[in-house]
């Protein structure tokens, strides 16, 4: 079963948000940029994506998801 407290999952945490408002603010600075305005936009999208991604793959959430990605139902 996964840890619900201590340092992985305040790391865990840390990372997610750092890539979640890093990929927002990366999207929010592509309007201002006179080039690579949609390089930008995409990076900070692929950046939220990766982060709920993340989030989402953590096994042991408030669900009780033992296996994420095997489309059982939950207990």
């Amino acid at each position: 079963m996964a840890p619900t407290t201590g340092d992985p999952v305040i790391l865990s945490f840390l990372f997610f948000m750092i890539l979640f408002i890093g990929g927002i603010w990366t999207m929010g600075i592509s309007f201002g940029l006179p080039d690579f305005q949609a390089l930008a936009f995409c990076g900070g999208l692929l950046l939220v994506t990766l982060a709920m991604a993340f989030i989402f793959r953590q096994r042991g959430s408030a669900t009780r998801r033992a296996n994420n990605w095997s489309g059982n139902a939950t207990e």
